[in-house]
């Protein structure tokens, strides 16, 4: 009993700290899916597989794999809410949906205890997000920067000072904030071409709360 409870709290830590190492990075991007998120799949994942063991250990009969097989098929449900086509035709969402259905698989290997499996994925899953969105970002032909104000009445006010800061042309679409804050709006900058801009002076502008690049 005493090894069962020491594995449990080790397996259950260990996804609680593995998603939040991946949230950490989706919410520092302002993405739909932070920490919470994936901490809750990685441990609900977790939960499953230490559930179908331990029921076909003690009962002597069971699929240790049937109920991890139904996590897999049902994130794909949670990932599919969290993809958008937005008024400019470009669709976002698709890797924060893969992210949080890899966590899962990731979860679900800690709770089987395939520990060097779910460290060595959570080290790739990171790079991939890290250092593959920096290759991404050269190769897009459009800019596209998200800007959330927390003024709803300051939009034409700040999109005047967004004139001054962007020396190029861009349009625009307006929608619910990312952080759900009272108050503050959601913009979309869309840009035709690549342009080399730093994106944390958009934040020196008055009511822009933070910047980030889709």
């Amino acid at each position: 009993m005493k090894t069962l409870i020491i594995e449990t709290i080790v397996r259950s830590l260990s996804a609680v700290l593995i998603g939040s190492l991946i949230g950490s990075e989706r919410a520092r991007h302002g993405r739909a899916a932070g920490m919470r998120t994936h901490i809750l799949v990685c441990l609900g994942s977790c939960m499953t597989s230490m559930t179908s063991m331990y029921v076909s250990q003690v009962f002597g009969e069971g699929d240790v794999l049937r109920l991890p097989a139904q996590v897999i098929s049902g994130i794909g449900f949670l990932g599919a809410g969290m993809i958008i086509l937005k008024n400019n035709n470009m669709i976002t969402g698709l890797t924060t949906a893969a992210g949080v259905w890899t966590t899962a698989t990731i979860g679900i290997a800690v709770g089987y205890g395939y520990y060097i499996g779910a460290l060595i994925v959570t080290v790739l899953f990171l790079a991939t997000i890290i250092l593959f969105a920096k290759f991404e970002r050269r190769r897009k032909s459009a800019e596209v920067i998200y800007i959330e104000l927390d003024n709803i009445y300051k939009v034409n006010a700040t999109l005047a000072e967004l004139e001054k800061y962007i020396p190029e042309a861009f349009s625009y679409q307006i929608f619910a904030p990312k952080s759900n804050n009272s108050g503050n709006v959601g913009i979309n900058l869309v840009i035709d071409k690549r342009i080399d801009l730093d994106i944390s002076r958009l934040t020196e502008i008055e009511n822009v709360a933070f910047a980030i690049e889709e």
